[in-house]
């Protein structure tokens, strides 16, 4: 073997390592906890297919999926629309675009934990600051976090502003690549700003595009932080997301085995969707 390929595998020997140990063990350790009954104090047991049963029949499991499936479906679309927008008005000659640019993508380096709590303050019933703004033009307090029909809602909103920061950033990347010879030449055959948009700017943000529906969409199904802290899951369970329903499992009721099942039908399902989303693009495309 030549001195530079050993000094490459070398090289490389520390995150390959870290890469079986963190990444390869852990996912096949998950995998096997799929058939093992363990409540992290009692050795494994082997249960065989009793957690996947047990899976299949969860109402609560269900009702998990079909709000995160909602959450995703509220999410989506204005994560995108917001992005794009905004990525295009910080792509305009405007005073101190630098500070604005920083200010959009501030809220994604900030701990999700503390967004949340200060998120919690704006929107408490009695002295948050929506329902202060409410009341001063007349209008009745909103229960964002505590009514079935607006908490999921409310925090689709602060999931929206606290991620759209990132995907702004993609689609401003995206916008340095269009060509300026297209916006050119289609201003001279008399086009509006609305048909420069749709037919040289949209078509060319196509890449980006998949890319934030992509990331979008995984963010989405492992959202926790946000219930976990500011509803809990509730009201009547309105709330209650697939991450924050594993972890439930996890550690609140030691039941490792079935945590990581749902973990594991998670990662499926998750693939699935992203399946479905690609095949719409790709139709949507030849059309």
């Amino acid at each position: 073997m030549r001195a530079e390929a050993r000094s490459g595998l070398l090289l490389a020997g520390p995150y390959a390592a870290f890469l079986l140990v963190f990444n390869v063990y852990t996912m096949l350790f998950a995998v096997a906890l799929v058939f093992m009954d363990w409540d992290l104090v009692t050795p494994p047991r082997f249960a065989g297919v009793e957690n996947v049963r047990l899976l299949a029949v969860d109402d609560r499991f269900w009702r998990a999926i079909g709000n995160t499936l909602f959450f995703l479906a509220m999410h989506l679309p204005v994560q995108i629309v917001v992005a794009l927008a905004l990525a295009l008005a910080l792509d305009r000659p405007l005073a101190l675009r630098s500070f604005w640019r920083a200010a959009f993508f501030l809220p994604v380096v900030i701990s999700g934990a503390v967004v949340t709590i200060l998120w919690g303050a704006v929107y408490a019933t009695d002295v948050g600051l929506l329902n202060t703004m409410l009341h001063r033009v007349g209008i009745a307090p909103v229960p964002w976090l505590t009514h079935p029909d607006v908490a999921l809602p409310a925090l689709a909103a602060m999931f929206t502003w606290r991620n759209v920061g990132f995907y702004v950033v993609i689609y401003l990347a995206g916008l340095q690549y269009v060509p300026r010879s297209c916006y050119e030449a289609i201003s001279l055959e008399g086009a509006t700003p609305w048909q420069r948009f749709r037919y040289v700017t949209l078509p060319s943000l196509k890449p980006q595009t998949i890319l934030v529906v992509t990331l979008s969409t995984i963010n989405a199904f492992q959202i926790f932080i946000e219930p976990y802290v500011m509803t809990g899951g509730g009201p009547l369970r309105r709330t209650l997301t697939v991450v924050l329903y594993m972890y439930r499992q996890a550690f609140s009721y030691q039941k490792m085995g079935y945590a990581a099942t749902i973990g594991l039908a998670l990662a499926v399902i998750i693939f699935i969707v992203l399946a479905v989303q690609r095949r719409l693009i790709g139709k949507a495309e030849e059309s």
